[in-house]
């Protein structure tokens, strides 16, 4: 039990309840109607407040009941003449439910139930009372009536927010700890690891997996933590509109997620389209300054890891104009010219260097020219016409990379090697 100053405007207005010759008096009629003003308070917070029939939790009514009867008792012990106390059943009545999710705002409604019927009780205790100064006597009674519905707000509110952020912070920490395990790597043999898998649901048959990596167009701005955050938030908005699991948080200034889905219902049921495949086109609602790699999908946790690689490689790949890259899309060549190109660089043939300042000095001519050749399947017109040139001026092009390479444009394997040079030594 607290002092009465702990709640001064509390204990202010029952004192005017008791100059006012309401109190102690007051408590023999609650003593007598206890049963009638519980019901009438528990049937005003079902009827005002739709949540407590909604929730599909069967603790939900049972623990209304519970702490209507407790308020009830409280407020016979204060209209008793008793002090104010320390309210510890509002605290632990706002503990459990944070703990089971249930809406803040929906508690606070009660809350303001029990005002109403609190006041249209105690004033028909005061006039039954028949004090000689009625006026003042339903003047203190809207006063108690308002500032104790205030004080168990205040309390309830404060409560279930600490306890709300304690929860946060214990899944924040559980999800850190999921997160590193899934895309580090684990021991199968470690037990403790498998019992939080296990109880996380990422041991279940049947779901595919793959990650996705994401951060802003311009790297520096993953450094400002507000911003990372924004896109942590949207990944997992975009993912839960389509009920599929993620778990999302930052590494080494990266968004990292974690995607899981059910590949298929049952065994005798057919597989569901690859959840790369759908989690690319939710991806790209993240706009223009966000860019994505994902991965292939995967069967099992043990293959995350290998999938933040390829997440990482497709993210490499991802530009203004083409936001959302996944890695199975990726051709042989790019991901060869990916995985090679530094150890290329240190033993590009001899005549690189002549090739690179030629192609300089015509301000990429040669290059474009090899690669229009490509893609117009070596056909010299074909070629011309995409470079809009005469055909004479490819195959004066192509003379002059005879002569600075010794090999012919024109011929299928050449032609790979001068394309593949360029692609490695960045020209």
């Amino acid at each position: 039990m607290s002092d009465t100053n702990d709640h001064a405007e509390l204990g202010q207005t029952l004192a005017a309840l008791a100059a006012a010759g309401v109190v102690p008096g007051a408590a023999t009629l609650l003593d007598r109607q206890i049963d009638d003003v519980g019901k009438r308070l528990r049937t005003a917070v079902i009827s005002d407040v739709p949540a407590f029939s909604a929730s599909g939790n069967p603790e939900v009514l049972p623990d209304l009941e519970r702490h209507c009867s407790e308020h009830i008792e409280e407020l016979g012990r204060l209209l008793g003449g008793g002090g104010v106390g320390d309210f510890d059943f509002v605290r632990a009545y706002a503990h459990r439910r944070a703990e089971q999710h249930f809406p803040l705002e929906a508690n606070l409604h009660a809350y303001r139930c029990t005002r109403k019927v609190l006041s249209h009780w105690l004033r028909a205790a005061a006039i039954n009372r028949q004090p000689r100064n009625l006026k003042q006597a339903l003047s203190a009674v809207a006063d108690f009536a308002t500032e104790y519905a205030n004080t168990i707000s205040t309390i309830a509110a404060a409560e279930y927010v600490d306890r709300t952020r304690a929860l946060a912070g214990a899944e924040g920490d559980r999800r850190t700890e999921l997160l590193s395990i899934l895309v580090s790597g684990y021991d199968e043999s470690d037990a403790r690891v498998a019992r939080l898998l296990k109880r996380a649901g990422y041991l279940e048959q049947r779901q595919s997996f793959c990650v996705a990596l994401a951060q802003s167009t311009d790297p520096l701005e993953m450094e400002n933590p507000a911003r990372a955050q924004r896109i942590v938030e949207a990944m997992t908005e975009v993912m839960a509109a389509r009920s599929i699991r993620t778990l999302v948080g930052i590494r080494n200034n990266v968004v990292t997620a974690v995607c899981s889905d059910v590949r298929r219902v049952s065994g005798w049921t057919a597989p569901r389209t690859n959840l790369a495949e759908r989690i690319k086109p939710l991806l790209l609602v993240l706009g223009p300054a966000v860019l994505i790699g994902i991965s292939s999908d995967h069967p099992s946790t043990s293959s995350i890891p290998k999938g933040v690689q390829e997440a990482t490689v497709a993210l490499d790949f991802a530009n203004v104009t083409e936001r959302v890259v996944q890695f199975s899309e990726l051709p042989i060549r790019r991901l060869l010219v990916h995985r090679g190109a530094d150890y290329v660089q240190s033993a590009l043939p001899a005549w690189f260097d002549r090739f690179k300042d030629a192609d300089a000095k015509s301000h990429g001519a040669l290059v474009k020219t090899l690669r229009a050749l490509a893609d117009a399947d070596m056909n010299v017109q074909q070629a011309a016409r995409t470079l809009t040139v005469h055909p004479n001026t490819i195959y004066a092009r192509m003379q002059r990379i005879g002569d600075l390479t010794g090999l012919d444009g024109q011929r299928y394997h050449h032609l790979t090697e001068l394309l593949l040079a360029a692609d490695c030594g960045r020209v």
